[in-house]
Protein backbone atom coordinates (compact mmCIF):
# COMPACT_ATOMS: atom_id res chain seq x y z
CA UNK A 1 0.00 0.00 0.00
CA UNK A 2 1.38 3.41 -1.25
CA UNK A 3 1.28 6.03 1.86
CA UNK A 4 -0.71 8.60 -1.36
CA UNK A 5 -3.85 6.11 -1.12
CA UNK A 6 -6.53 8.03 0.23
CA UNK A 7 -9.23 6.79 2.67
CA UNK A 8 -11.30 9.69 2.34
CA UNK A 9 -10.83 12.99 -0.40
CA UNK A 10 -13.28 15.82 1.56
CA UNK A 11 -11.25 18.85 -0.82
CA UNK A 12 -11.24 21.78 -0.27
CA UNK A 13 -11.13 20.75 3.45
CA UNK A 14 -9.08 17.70 4.41
CA UNK A 15 -8.05 14.12 2.78
CA UNK A 16 -7.52 10.93 4.84
CA UNK A 17 -5.34 8.50 3.54
CA UNK A 18 -5.07 4.68 4.15
CA UNK A 19 -2.25 4.84 6.59
CA UNK A 20 -4.46 6.81 9.16
CA UNK A 21 -2.71 9.91 8.08
CA UNK A 22 -4.80 13.11 7.72
CA UNK A 23 -3.85 15.59 5.44
CA UNK A 24 -6.25 19.44 6.40
CA UNK A 25 -5.75 21.75 3.31
CA UNK A 26 -6.77 25.11 5.17
CA UNK A 27 -7.44 26.23 8.35
CA UNK A 28 -4.42 25.44 9.63
CA UNK A 29 -2.59 28.45 9.97
CA UNK A 30 -2.52 30.54 13.40
CA UNK A 31 -2.37 34.09 14.41
CA UNK A 32 -1.38 34.75 18.08
CA UNK A 33 -3.07 36.55 20.87
CA UNK A 34 -2.54 40.14 20.54
CA UNK A 35 -3.55 43.84 21.18
CA UNK A 36 -4.80 44.89 17.63
CA UNK A 37 -3.14 47.98 16.19
CA UNK A 38 -6.23 49.04 13.93
CA UNK A 39 -9.08 48.25 16.74
CA UNK A 40 -7.11 48.48 19.96
CA UNK A 41 -9.22 45.11 20.75
CA UNK A 42 -7.11 43.00 23.10
CA UNK A 43 -7.11 39.09 23.09
CA UNK A 44 -5.72 36.21 24.98
CA UNK A 45 -5.55 32.55 25.08
CA UNK A 46 -6.97 30.81 28.13
CA UNK A 47 -6.92 26.50 28.76
CA UNK A 48 -10.38 25.75 29.66
CA UNK A 49 -9.60 21.86 30.06
CA UNK A 50 -6.36 19.77 29.84
CA UNK A 51 -7.96 16.84 29.32
CA UNK A 52 -9.93 17.01 26.88
CA UNK A 53 -7.59 19.73 25.71
CA UNK A 54 -10.63 22.24 25.22
CA UNK A 55 -9.34 26.26 25.08
CA UNK A 56 -10.61 29.26 24.44
CA UNK A 57 -9.57 32.95 22.92
CA UNK A 58 -10.63 36.05 24.75
CA UNK A 59 -11.44 39.55 23.04
CA UNK A 60 -11.97 42.59 25.06
CA UNK A 61 -12.85 46.05 23.24
CA UNK A 62 -10.94 49.00 23.54
CA UNK A 63 -13.43 50.95 25.51
CA UNK A 64 -12.88 48.54 28.57
CA UNK A 65 -9.43 50.30 28.90
CA UNK A 66 -10.82 54.01 27.90
CA UNK A 67 -14.21 54.06 30.16
CA UNK A 68 -14.24 54.89 33.38
CA UNK A 69 -16.38 53.99 35.79
CA UNK A 70 -16.41 50.39 33.74
CA UNK A 71 -20.11 48.89 32.46
CA UNK A 72 -20.30 45.90 31.63
CA UNK A 73 -20.33 44.56 28.45
CA UNK A 74 -22.56 41.90 26.49
CA UNK A 75 -20.80 38.56 26.42
CA UNK A 76 -20.88 36.57 22.84
CA UNK A 77 -19.37 33.12 22.51
CA UNK A 78 -18.26 32.41 19.74
CA UNK A 79 -18.18 28.91 17.64
CA UNK A 80 -16.11 28.57 14.70
CA UNK A 81 -16.86 26.77 11.37
CA UNK A 82 -14.93 24.43 9.21
CA UNK A 83 -17.05 21.23 9.13
CA UNK A 84 -16.27 19.73 12.48
CA UNK A 85 -12.81 19.06 11.31
CA UNK A 86 -10.82 21.94 10.09
CA UNK A 87 -10.29 25.56 11.07
CA UNK A 88 -9.41 26.59 14.96
CA UNK A 89 -10.14 29.92 16.97
CA UNK A 90 -6.23 31.07 16.44
CA UNK A 91 -7.15 31.04 12.89
CA UNK A 92 -6.27 34.14 11.47
CA UNK A 93 -9.64 34.76 9.53
CA UNK A 94 -11.73 34.14 12.52
CA UNK A 95 -9.03 36.04 14.73
CA UNK A 96 -9.22 39.05 12.32
CA UNK A 97 -13.46 38.65 12.00
CA UNK A 98 -13.71 38.64 15.96
CA UNK A 99 -11.60 41.94 16.80
CA UNK A 100 -13.37 43.80 14.27
CA UNK A 101 -16.52 42.63 15.09
CA UNK A 102 -15.63 42.83 19.16
CA UNK A 103 -14.76 46.56 18.53
CA UNK A 104 -17.65 47.62 16.20
CA UNK A 105 -20.57 45.86 18.90
CA UNK A 106 -18.49 47.05 21.90
CA UNK A 107 -18.94 43.22 23.26
CA UNK A 108 -16.67 41.25 25.34
CA UNK A 109 -16.59 37.72 22.98
CA UNK A 110 -15.26 34.12 23.89
CA UNK A 111 -14.09 32.32 20.57
CA UNK A 112 -14.25 28.46 21.29
CA UNK A 113 -11.93 26.12 20.60
CA UNK A 114 -13.18 22.37 20.37
CA UNK A 115 -11.70 18.99 19.04
CA UNK A 116 -11.83 18.06 15.24
CA UNK A 117 -12.51 15.16 13.84
CA UNK A 118 -11.60 13.03 12.54
CA UNK A 119 -9.29 12.30 15.19
CA UNK A 120 -11.85 13.46 17.76
CA UNK A 121 -15.33 12.34 15.84
CA UNK A 122 -18.75 14.16 17.34
CA UNK A 123 -19.87 14.14 19.76
CA UNK A 124 -16.79 15.81 20.96
CA UNK A 125 -17.38 19.18 19.48
CA UNK A 126 -20.31 19.17 21.33
CA UNK A 127 -19.19 18.06 24.41
CA UNK A 128 -16.17 20.84 24.29
CA UNK A 129 -18.51 23.52 23.91
CA UNK A 130 -20.69 22.81 26.71
CA UNK A 131 -17.89 22.13 28.77
CA UNK A 132 -16.93 25.85 27.75
CA UNK A 133 -19.69 27.26 28.22
CA UNK A 134 -20.11 25.89 32.06
CA UNK A 135 -16.47 27.40 32.56
CA UNK A 136 -17.70 30.64 31.16
CA UNK A 137 -20.72 30.81 33.72
CA UNK A 138 -18.65 29.71 36.23
CA UNK A 139 -17.53 33.73 35.91
CA UNK A 140 -20.95 35.15 36.56
CA UNK A 141 -20.29 35.63 40.35
CA UNK A 142 -17.33 37.63 39.34
CA UNK A 143 -15.63 35.35 41.17
CA UNK A 144 -14.21 32.93 37.88
CA UNK A 145 -10.29 32.14 37.30
CA UNK A 146 -10.65 34.68 34.24
CA UNK A 147 -10.15 38.25 35.28
CA UNK A 148 -11.52 39.69 31.86
CA UNK A 149 -15.08 37.93 32.27
CA UNK A 150 -15.47 39.24 35.82
CA UNK A 151 -14.56 42.67 35.35
CA UNK A 152 -16.62 43.08 31.80
CA UNK A 153 -18.90 40.75 31.00
CA UNK A 154 -22.36 41.06 31.90
CA UNK A 155 -24.25 37.57 32.00
CA UNK A 156 -27.85 38.91 31.68
CA UNK A 157 -26.96 39.82 28.29
CA UNK A 158 -25.54 36.46 27.04
CA UNK A 159 -25.40 36.13 22.82
CA UNK A 160 -24.26 32.67 20.63
CA UNK A 161 -23.23 33.10 17.24
CA UNK A 162 -21.33 30.57 14.80
CA UNK A 163 -20.40 30.35 11.42
CA UNK A 164 -21.39 27.05 9.08
CA UNK A 165 -20.63 24.15 11.56
CA UNK A 166 -20.26 26.31 14.34
CA UNK A 167 -23.93 27.74 13.72
CA UNK A 168 -25.16 24.44 14.38
CA UNK A 169 -23.30 24.27 17.82
CA UNK A 170 -24.87 27.54 18.70
CA UNK A 171 -28.33 26.53 17.67
CA UNK A 172 -27.06 23.20 19.75
CA UNK A 173 -25.50 24.97 22.97
CA UNK A 174 -29.01 27.36 22.53
CA UNK A 175 -30.86 23.98 22.83
CA UNK A 176 -29.49 22.54 25.68
CA UNK A 177 -29.31 25.78 27.77
CA UNK A 178 -32.98 26.24 26.90
CA UNK A 179 -32.90 21.95 28.14
CA UNK A 180 -30.61 21.53 31.30
CA UNK A 181 -30.83 25.62 32.14
CA UNK A 182 -26.55 27.20 32.26
CA UNK A 183 -26.62 28.76 35.90
CA UNK A 184 -25.73 32.35 35.83
CA UNK A 185 -26.24 32.74 31.83
CA UNK A 186 -29.38 35.24 30.54
CA UNK A 187 -29.06 33.94 26.97
CA UNK A 188 -30.87 37.02 25.07
CA UNK A 189 -30.07 35.61 21.14
CA UNK A 190 -28.09 33.49 18.84
CA UNK A 191 -26.70 34.22 15.57
CA UNK A 192 -26.39 31.22 12.81
CA UNK A 193 -24.75 32.16 9.90
CA UNK A 194 -25.19 29.95 6.66
CA UNK A 195 -25.53 27.54 9.60
CA UNK A 196 -25.06 23.64 8.62
CA UNK A 197 -27.82 21.84 8.85
CA UNK A 198 -29.49 19.20 6.44
CA UNK A 199 -32.02 16.44 6.11
CA UNK A 200 -32.73 13.22 4.43
CA UNK A 201 -35.75 15.29 2.55
CA UNK A 202 -35.44 18.05 0.11
CA UNK A 203 -36.48 21.20 1.44
CA UNK A 204 -36.87 24.50 -0.83
CA UNK A 205 -35.14 24.23 -3.87
CA UNK A 206 -33.04 21.64 -2.68
CA UNK A 207 -34.44 18.91 -5.01
CA UNK A 208 -32.76 20.26 -7.77
CA UNK A 209 -29.10 21.15 -8.52
CA UNK A 210 -26.38 21.70 -7.09
CA UNK A 211 -28.45 20.23 -3.65
CA UNK A 212 -29.73 17.45 -5.08
CA UNK A 213 -26.22 16.31 -6.64
CA UNK A 214 -22.91 16.19 -5.65
CA UNK A 215 -22.93 19.53 -2.90
CA UNK A 216 -25.74 17.34 -1.10
CA UNK A 217 -23.68 14.10 -1.06
CA UNK A 218 -20.71 15.93 0.01
CA UNK A 219 -22.79 17.60 2.84
CA UNK A 220 -23.95 13.96 4.00
CA UNK A 221 -20.77 11.84 3.46
CA UNK A 222 -19.09 14.66 5.64
CA UNK A 223 -21.68 14.15 8.47
CA UNK A 224 -21.39 10.64 8.54
CA UNK A 225 -17.58 10.88 8.50
CA UNK A 226 -17.45 13.50 11.62
CA UNK A 227 -19.51 11.46 13.63
CA UNK A 228 -19.39 7.83 12.74
CA UNK A 229 -22.02 6.71 15.55
CA UNK A 230 -24.87 9.40 13.93
CA UNK A 231 -28.24 8.01 13.32
CA UNK A 232 -27.88 9.77 9.69
CA UNK A 233 -28.54 12.88 8.74
CA UNK A 234 -31.70 13.62 10.01
CA UNK A 235 -30.01 13.04 13.51
CA UNK A 236 -31.38 16.27 16.06
CA UNK A 237 -28.19 17.60 15.93
CA UNK A 238 -27.88 18.07 12.33
CA UNK A 239 -31.87 18.40 11.37
CA UNK A 240 -33.49 20.46 14.36
CA UNK A 241 -36.74 19.76 12.86
CA UNK A 242 -36.45 16.04 13.98
CA UNK A 243 -35.89 17.22 17.70
CA UNK A 244 -39.16 16.93 19.56
CA UNK A 245 -37.53 19.62 21.98
CA UNK A 246 -37.29 22.27 19.38
CA UNK A 247 -39.92 24.44 20.83
CA UNK A 248 -37.43 24.49 23.94
CA UNK A 249 -34.37 26.65 22.61
CA UNK A 250 -33.16 28.84 25.60
CA UNK A 251 -33.15 32.02 24.15
CA UNK A 252 -35.70 35.17 22.75
CA UNK A 253 -34.67 35.82 19.47
CA UNK A 254 -32.95 34.52 16.55
CA UNK A 255 -31.15 35.82 13.55
CA UNK A 256 -30.47 33.48 10.47
CA UNK A 257 -28.18 34.48 7.73
CA UNK A 258 -28.36 33.38 4.32
CA UNK A 259 -26.69 33.61 1.01
CA UNK A 260 -28.03 33.41 -1.94
CA UNK A 261 -25.51 31.05 -3.79
CA UNK A 262 -24.71 28.81 -0.64
CA UNK A 263 -26.53 24.92 -0.74
CA UNK A 264 -27.05 25.40 2.85
CA UNK A 265 -29.35 28.27 1.82
CA UNK A 266 -32.76 26.33 2.20
CA UNK A 267 -32.03 24.57 5.38
CA UNK A 268 -31.85 27.78 7.13
CA UNK A 269 -34.78 29.23 5.66
CA UNK A 270 -36.41 25.98 6.56
CA UNK A 271 -34.73 26.28 10.02
CA UNK A 272 -36.65 29.46 10.54
CA UNK A 273 -40.14 27.90 9.60
CA UNK A 274 -39.84 24.83 11.60
CA UNK A 275 -38.60 27.33 14.72
CA UNK A 276 -41.75 29.16 14.18
CA UNK A 277 -44.19 26.31 14.20
CA UNK A 278 -42.42 24.35 17.54
CA UNK A 279 -44.13 26.08 20.21
CA UNK A 280 -40.83 28.04 21.15
CA UNK A 281 -42.37 31.68 22.05
CA UNK A 282 -39.44 33.87 20.93
CA UNK A 283 -38.46 35.97 17.58
CA UNK A 284 -36.78 34.52 14.14
CA UNK A 285 -35.76 36.51 11.38
CA UNK A 286 -34.05 35.61 8.03
CA UNK A 287 -31.48 37.84 5.97
CA UNK A 288 -30.49 36.55 2.62
CA UNK A 289 -27.63 38.17 0.79
CA UNK A 290 -28.06 37.99 -2.73
CA UNK A 291 -25.25 36.64 -5.17
CA UNK A 292 -23.09 35.71 -2.44
CA UNK A 293 -21.67 31.83 -1.84
CA UNK A 294 -20.98 30.49 1.63
CA UNK A 295 -19.15 32.08 4.33
CA UNK A 296 -18.78 34.86 2.09
CA UNK A 297 -18.54 37.35 4.86
CA UNK A 298 -15.05 36.03 6.31
CA UNK A 299 -13.73 35.62 2.65
CA UNK A 300 -14.00 39.20 1.66
CA UNK A 301 -14.73 40.97 4.63
CA UNK A 302 -14.55 44.75 3.44
CA UNK A 303 -17.46 43.31 0.26
CA UNK A 304 -20.69 45.68 0.47
CA UNK A 305 -22.98 42.57 1.24
CA UNK A 306 -20.19 41.50 4.41
CA UNK A 307 -20.46 45.20 5.55
CA UNK A 308 -24.59 44.95 5.74
CA UNK A 309 -24.37 41.44 7.16
CA UNK A 310 -22.25 43.34 10.07
CA UNK A 311 -24.12 46.08 10.70
CA UNK A 312 -27.37 43.86 11.03
CA UNK A 313 -25.45 41.50 13.81
CA UNK A 314 -23.98 44.52 15.89
CA UNK A 315 -27.85 45.82 16.02
CA UNK A 316 -28.93 42.90 16.72
CA UNK A 317 -26.00 41.96 19.79
CA UNK A 318 -27.40 45.61 21.08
Amino acid sequence: MSNEELAYDFSPLLKVYKDGRVERLRGTDIAPPSTDPKTGVQSKDVVISQEPAISSRLYIPKSTTTSSPQTKLPLLIYFHGGGFCIESSSSPVYHNYLNALVSEANVVAVSVDYRLAPEHPLPAAYEDSWAALKWVASHSDGNGSEDWLNSFADFQRVFFYGDSAGGNLAHNMALKVGCEGLAGVNLIGIVLVHPYFWGTEPVGEESTAPAAGPGGEFISALWRFTYPSTSGTDDPFFNPGKDSNLGELGCEKVLVCVAEKDVLKDRGWHYSETLKKSGWKGVVEVIEAIGEKHVFHLEDPTCDNAVALEKKIVAFLN
